[in-house]
């Protein structure tokens, strides 16, 4: 495909697993568009941590920028997981906007594309001020997506039929294409928590906008077909990064197949102290070989006496390759939060899941994992406990139940591995991708 030169403004949200993806987007965009300019606006510490990671070799075409990320100066941290996002949600949108009109005026480089993180709405009327091109990037699944477009039905007829949104179990089997999920799966800020607040209004901004957007991603086809009914294109995308610093990979090639367990929570929340403890004593009790992708410093104390009982059974690391440890024919389960690109690298991997969600989209896909694909299953009562969390290692590593649900993860590992291969769907959506890019005009 011949390409011509522009300029893509690109939007990255700075928390979660958010701009890490994107830019590795951006990369193989940049490296298919070399006379294609990228200008990669985030906040200084997302930046710092996203460009740290890749190679800069061969991508003189991607610049990143700092954009203000509204936290007070002198302003001294609580220690709330969510406090600094909300500082970020409330200096949204002028810190994108004042940040790249100085960015062109420096540069004297027009806007021909943007290309942001579906949370930040307003980036559609930017783009129709500017009349170019917004492209969307949706780090989660479709299903919560359908979920914040769906938003206001979802209130008015919860309302309606039930008077009360506390009813966790009521069903939600109106909406088109959704297999029936329950009123506690939904995320907070579609139905209860505060729905006034920075993170929840942004969330209903964005299903209320996306429309307008080119959004990539995609992997249920009842869905998706829902969803392209309603924006401009749909596109599919999924790509892999690799480095194993802590020596993940050697130390799996010693352990026999399908006995070991992975464990990683993300990189927002992890579980409190009595859960990690009932965790750690259902893995030493049935002495499962495992791999603990651990970030959380402040919590690591909590599991001192176990390390040091578990040394010669199991490896504590602060960063693991999640893709490739779960792509590892030793790897048996992956005990995790449930966050979408953990659920879809364990399905790349082909691994059954033990779900023990948090926040956010998060219990949706679990209920996705559990009830719908049948790939996984959550723990008893929504939290570890010893004899729940023994419960779960029995079903998925010994039952024939566990046998099933890895049959079921490798049937819908073979259609992704169908989608990105030389025609498939991924590979066609990533050239329709580029072509939206390098297009100066709306389309």
């Amino acid at each position: 495909m011949s390409v011509t030169g522009g300029h893509v403004a690109v939007f990255a949200f700075p928390f979660g697993t958010h701009a890490a993806p994107l830019l590795t987007l951006v990369q193989r965009l940049a490296a298919a568009a070399p006379n294609l300019r990228f200008s990669f606006f985030c906040s200084t510490q997302s930046n710092q941590k996203a460009f740290s990671r890749v190679k800069h070799e061969g991508f003189d075409n991607i610049k990143p920028y700092n954009v203000a990320d509204g936290v007070p100066e002198g302003h001294v941290f609580s220690g709330h997981p969510l406090e600094a996002m909300e500082f970020f949600l409330n200096a949204m949108p002028k810190n994108f906007k004042s940040r790249l009109e100085d960015v062109v005026e420096e540069t004297g480089l027009k806007v021909s594309c943007l290309l942001t993180d579906a949370f930040l709405w307003f980036s559609g009327d930017m783009a129709e001020e500017m009349g170019v091109p917004w492209v969307a990037f949706w780090t989660a699944g479709p299903c919560s997506i359908s979920i914040h477009i769906y938003t206001d039905v979802i209130r008015n007829t919860i309302q309606s039929t039930a008077g009360k949104a506390e009813n966790a179990d009521q069903t939600l089997n109106f909406l088109p294409g959704m297999a029936p999920i329950h009123v506690n799966d939904l995320p907070e800020g579609v139905l209860y928590g505060n729905l006034d607040s920075p993170f929840s209004r942004m969330l209903h901004n964005m299903g209320l906008t996306v429309e307008q957007a080119t959004t990539v991603e995609e992997i249920d086809p009842v869905i998706t077909d829902d969803l392209k009914s309603k924006m401009k294109k749909v596109l599919n995308h999924h790509h892999p990064s690799y480095s194993d610093e802590n020596g993940c990979i050697s130390w799996l090639d010693k352990c026999e197949t399908a006995s070991v367990a992975y464990l990683s929570f993300g990189t927002i929340l992890t579980p409190p102290p009595p859960e990690l403890l009932s965790l750690a004593e259902a893995l030493e009790e049935k002495g499962v070989p495992f791999i603990w992708s651990f970030r959380d410093n402040s919590k690591q104390h909590v599991l001192e006496g176990f390390l040091e009982r578990t040394r010669n059974l199991g490896k504590v690391v602060p960063w693991a390759p999640q893709l490739q440890v779960l792509q590892h024919p030793s790897v048996g389960v992956f005990i995790t939060h449930c966050g979408w690109n953990s659920v879809w690298e364990s399905i790349a991997g082909g691994v059954p899941m033990i779900c023990r969600p948090f926040f956010g989209d998060q219990k949706l896909n679990r209920r996705m994992v559990e009830d719908v694909w049948k790939i996984g299953v959550g723990v008893e009562g929504g939290i570890f406990t010893k004899c729940g969390t023994v419960t779960a290692l029995d079903l998925v590593l010994l039952n024939e139940k566990g046998k099933k649900m890895r049959e079921n993860t490798g049937g819908i590992k073979a259609n992704a591995v169908k989608a990105v291969g030389t025609n498939g769907s991924s590979t066609e959506n990533f050239e329709t991708l580029l072509e939206v890019v390098t297009t100066s005009k709306k389309t």
